[in-house]
């Protein structure tokens, strides 16, 4: 037992000695400095110099530029619809007819009273003259002493009375003449007209709210009519965006109703005043419809330039990594096979892209990979990377 506790000694004393040998020997770290500090492989791209874009994309709905509901001043019964929706509509177009018999019968009335006021005036006229040659004569035969006081009185009166009847034939006549005007526009008001102020000759029917046949309250809207050949789009803004946007601002509208199409604005109103339930502002930007494309009540979406940088350094937004509250980038040495660590100040961004203000750098930039990295770490590039030129 002793012997073979002794040989069992010597023998882990022999697997020790050959242990120490073999590690100072270097055999054992031939392989060490690459396995403790291994290459990482990353992804790299050019840092190229291009226009970059500052560009907020918000959304909104497209109105007309005005629109007005076509309603009668007077009820009465519809008895013609002239218009239906997405007819054009000319300035001053008969839209509805309505009923006008008891409006018609008003006018005749009115006139047969007119006349019968005029009749007065030409028989009041004689009786006015009769009375004032009688009381010229009065006055002039009381001169000669003919006549009584009380016989020149009594001329004077009569004269006086004939003079007033006439002035009050004169006003009913004014008073009939205003009936009449009345009930003239009255039977006017059964046919009904498009009408407005300013812009273009000729509009669109949106809305029919009535059928034929059917009995209107004065103001019962009958039909809208919009100009659709300039549309507003309505967009808000955060009260952040809101400093930046400016009336004249041009803009790029698209909506899902034509993809691929792209249509001109302009910034034209701007609220001077944010809701305060959202910290929003109302814009509204003017969009020339020639072809009358867009419709309002589209959704769509208002491209708006803030800024614009033309040869920018530019590399992808995912290289930045953030160390101590500053931003920086990987530069990949491919001389050297080594990351190279550069703080730097980035700019605008656009997309997946962004712009660095400072310092200038070039090269190859890492995109995959950079957050494992050091200043100086050892680097592995796909073979198809080349530096550019």
């Amino acid at each position: 037992m002793k012997k073979q506790l002794i040989w069992s000694l010597m023998l882990i004393g022999l697997v020790l000695a050959g242990w120490q040998i073999y590690h100072r020997s270097g055999l054992f770290n031939k392989q060490t400095p690459q396995a403790m500090n291994p290459s990482i492989a990353v992804e790299v791209q050019p840092i190229v110099t291009t226009v970059i874009r500052e560009v907020e994309v918000f959304t909104g709905t497209l109105l007309p530029e005005s629109q007005f509901t076509v309603a009668p001043r007077i009820s009465g019964r519809l008895e013609k619809l002239l218009v239906n929706i997405g007819d054009e509509v000319k300035q001053g177009q008969l839209i509805a007819v309505l009923n006008d018999d008891e409006f018609a019968q008003a006018v005749d009335q009115a006139r047969a009273e007119l006349d019968v006021a005029r009749a007065n005036i030409e028989e009041n006229r004689s009786t006015l003259d009769l009375a004032r040659r009688e009381f010229e004569r009065a006055e002039s035969l009381r001169e000669k002493k003919i006549v009584s006081v009380a016989e020149l009185d009594a001329a004077e009166s009569q004269y006086k009375t004939a003079l007033a009847r006439q002035k009050v034939a004169v006003a009913q006549v004014a008073q009939k003449e205003a009936e009449l005007k009345t009930n003239e526009v009255r039977l006017a008001y059964t046919r009904i007209k498009a009408s407005w102020e300013n812009g273009i000759e000729s509009r669109v029917v949106g809305e029919r709210f009535v059928d034929e046949g059917g009995m209107l309250t004065a103001n019962s809207p009958i039909v809208s009519i919009i100009d659709i050949s300039c549309l507003r789009a309505v967009i808000h803004v955060i009260e952040t965006d809101y400093p930046r946007v400016k009336v004249g601002q041009r803009a790029i509208v698209t909506t899902d109703a034509f993809p691929g199409r792209v249509f001109e604005g302009s910034i034209a109103r701007i609220a001077p005043l944010l809701k305060e339930a959202a910290r929003q502002a109302r814009v509204e930007i003017d969009i020339p419809n020639p072809e009358r494309l867009l419709k309002p009540g589209m959704f769509v979406r208002v491209e708006i330039e803030f800024d614009r940088h033309d040869n920018a350094t530019v590399i992808p937004v995912d290289s930045l990594v953030k160390n101590n509250g500053n931003w920086g980038i990987f530069i990949a040495d491919t001389e050297a096979m080594r990351a190279k660590y550069v703080r730097v100040t980035p700019g605008i961004v656009s997309g997946t892209m962004v712009e660095i203000v400072e310092p200038q750098i070039s090269g190859l930039v890492v995109t995959v990979g950079q957050h494992l990295l050091e200043n100086g770490s050892p680097l592995s590039l796909p073979e198809t990377v080349r530096e550019p030129s």
